[in-house]
């Protein structure tokens, strides 16, 4: 298949910038790519390992071992030191969403291991991806203790498979790149620490850019072959480039000068921790060898800064991506007023990309800042040749995901997130409702045992947690069961032939453990917005109260989805998702007023749960029904709400009744829909409470 060239993709240059970085520099920790679907973020990933070095491996080595400095505890080894080579080209390895442990990590021969103390060991995607790049798409949406594997083995450079007694080790460097569109979920600010860079992309609103792009796609699609052999020359030049960098790397010196405007500007951002510090010289470094340069300057800390720091400053749901420039410049003045005479101190370097150095190009500055690869005419309509960019890197990419600027990718250049504020480099123009501070939600947590994705909410099955038995496996065995395993072959050994010596185990003798640990759920939250509910400020406490229920939901590994009801009918303002920053801005807009349609809003509610019981059967819903009871909407309201309930209680669903009435006059209603629907009812102020500790608050729902 032929890959979309690298140097063809339009825009994106913040993007293109952090991954150059960590081609030159894999210590930086990889690239973590937000935006919004169709922003060339897997175009531009998959293009990128085209520009790396070949590899030089031992021959039949699955680990790919380096014949000049191999792995003395590589699996496959121990290898000679005339042992035979290879070269191929970097890999690029894709972890899909639905990836096993096993198939990350690798997997054991339990079998072999337990009753021959063989260590049988095949290896995992992440051996596959040593010396190349391991891309994960929706990384958002892979489970935690996943990405945890991942971000260890990116650190230590190494990956160690332990089970029931049996350790297996070997070398896993690799330039880690994720992407994730913010709208189907965060991830935790302990992961997104762990990512060296991130990046904020988006599409551009400039037609001309948005025209090249479609221009570009379609010769690609037409001619894949020619298209790529017309800007070959390009990538080439990027690719000698990253060569070239790599050598000068160890070479370049970092100043004590740069070394306080770095620790200056973490700490005027107020981020946790050394790792911003030490992952922002190392970017520096990276910045100042792509460049050509033999020193880092303060230029090279401030594109570091850029690139190192916003996804740091997040503690929070609520918090968005991104990074205040005034107050980065300001930072980095200080430091400079602070040591003004400082003989380390270059000051400000003008070879960046609007001076007259080193542009990302060959190594005559031409390359990807240059014309057309094969004389192509961008203003000609044939789609054949890059448009000359002018380093800015301000445009943004397309809205198909397969193009961006061909412009200077070692510029400082802006992502597409500031299209409107280009020097943001991330962050949200939409209102955005935060909750007030020390107010803590009520633990609310499905009943019985379920058998769901692992979270923090209610009691399930898993693959991890406390062993509560043990179980023939329907497949591959997950966690073995080493006493249930033994007792299970014990009664065959004569039969086998065994004397002395190890066990003699057969497949049909495995077993696994049966684990229980805690599952994430569906919380579903059906808002009243109607006029009766707009009085006294009740809107006012109900936002608030939603708002920590939806910290809470964020906490303990949740989607969550709302739906409004309020006039004639219900919306559904979040279908569900992990996104806990999405549902308070749609909260932020919710408008309220009107007559109360309490049964559409009820029957909205069934309806969705039944879609999401389709999508994903395995995890369990949690319902919160927020209202003061009253049904005004239509002919014969209570008798429809009642009817309603009836339907929404079939789901099977567990419901919560949060009841908003108040006042010195209450008719009850919210208790009679409770009883209606066989639920717990609890009342707003109930549900959560300033300065608790949510887990003192425990309530189990019964359905």
């Amino acid at each position: 298949m032929t890959i979309y060239p690298f140097s063809a993709v339009l825009g994106m240059a913040d993007m293109r910038l952090a991954l150059l970085l960590n081609a030159v520099s894999p210590a930086i920790g990889g690239v973590l790519v937000r935006g919004e679907k169709g922003t060339a973020k897997s175009t531009a990933v998959r293009a990128l390992a085209a520009l790396l070095p070949p590899v030089r491996r031992v021959a039949g080595c699955r680990f790919g071992c380096d014949p000049a400095e191999p792995d003395p505890a590589c699996p496959d080894g121990p290898h000679p030191a005339d042992a035979a080579a290879e070269t191929r080209p970097a890999r690029l390895v894709e972890l899909p969403v639905g990836a096993a442990e096993d198939r990350v990590v690798g997997a054991l021969d339990l079998e072999k291991a337990i009753g021959e103390g063989v260590r049988a060991f095949e290896p995992g995607l992440l051996a596959a991806a040593h010396r190349g790049v391991l891309y994960v798409d929706e990384v958002n949406l892979l489970h935690d203790h996943l990405v945890d594997l991942l971000l260890d083995a990116a650190a230590m450079g190494r990956s160690h498979v332990e089970r029931e007694g049996v350790s297996v080790s070997h070398a896993a460097r690799f330039l880690l790149v994720g992407t994730m569109n913010p709208e189907e979920g965060e991830l935790r600010p302990q992961l997104l620490d762990r990512f060296g860079l991130t990046v904020e992309v988006g599409a551009s609103r400039d037609p001309e850019i948005r025209v090249e792009v479609v221009r570009r796609r379609l010769a690609a699609d037409a001619d894949p072959v020619g298209f790529a052999a017309r800007w070959a020359d390009a990538d080439a030049a990027i690719a000698g480039q990253v060569a070239a960098a790599r050598r000068r790397l160890p070479g370049v010196r970092l100043p004590d000068a740069a070394l306080r405007q770095i620790a200056e500007v973490c700490a005027a951002f107020d981020v946790d921790g050394m790792r911003a510090d030490i992952v922002t010289a190392r970017t520096a470094l990276a910045h100042a060898a792509w460049h050509g340069r033999d020193r880092v300057t303060i230029d090279d800390v401030r594109v570091a800064a850029r690139l190192a720091l916003p996804h740091r400053r997040r503690r929070d749901p609520f918090d968005t991506p991104g990074l205040d420039e005034k107050r980065l410049d300001e930072a980095l003045q200080r430091a400079q007023d602070a040591h003004p005479d400082d003989p380390d101190d270059d000051g400000p370097d003008n070879s960046g990309p609007d001076g007259g150095g080193p542009r990302g190009g060959g190594p005559a500055g031409g390359g990807p800042t240059g014309g057309s690869p094969a004389g192509g005419n961008p203003q000609a309509g044939d789609g054949s040749g890059p448009q000359g960019g002018d380093g800015s890197g301000r445009h943004s990419g397309d809205g198909s995901g397969d193009g961006m600027q061909q412009g200077d990718p070692g510029s400082s250049g802006h992502s597409a997130a500031g299209d409107d504020d280009p020097t943001r480099v991330g962050g949200t123009s939409q209102p955005l409702a935060v909750p007030r501070g020390g107010l803590k939600a009520r633990v609310l947590t499905a009943p019985g045992l379920g058998d769901g994705v692992p979270g923090r909410r209610s009691r399930a099955r898993t693959g991890r947690g406390r062993t509560t038995g043990a179980r023939v496996p329907a497949g591959r065995v997950g966690a073995l069961h080493l006493p249930a395993t033994i007792r299970a072959a014990a009664p065959h050994q004569a039969a086998r032939g065994r004397l002395t010596g190890p066990l003699r185990l057969r497949r049909d003798d495995l077993r696994e453990a049966v684990r229980e640990g805690r599952e994430g759920n569906l919380v579903l939250f059906v808002v009243d917005a109607s006029g009766s509910m707009g009085a006294r400020q009740r809107m006012t406490a109900v936002k608030d109260a939603v708002l920590a229920l939806l910290t809470d939901a964020y906490q303990r590994r949740d989607k969550v989805a709302v739906i409004a009801f309020r006039g004639a009918g219900a919306r559904t303002l979040l279908p569900a998702t992990s996104s806990v920053l999405a549902a308070s801005t749609r909260l932020a807009e919710l408008p309220t007023g009107g007559r109360t349609p309490l049964a559409e809003g009820l029957l909205a509610a069934a309806d969705l749960l039944r879609v999401e019981r389709l999508r994903d059967p395995k995890r369990r819903p949690l319902v919160l029904i927020v209202t003061d009871g009253r049904a005004t909407a239509g002919t014969r309201p209570l008798d429809r709400s009642a009817a309603a309930a009836a339907v929404l209680a079939a789901t099977g669903a567990p419901c919560v009744v949060v009841d908003c009435e108040s006042g010195p006059v209450r008719l009850h209603l919210a208790a009679r829909l409770a009883t209606q629907l066989r639920a717990p009812r609890a009342s707003l102020e109930s549900l959560t409470h300033p300065h608790a500790n949510p887990r003192d608050l425990a309530l189990s729902v019964a359905a």
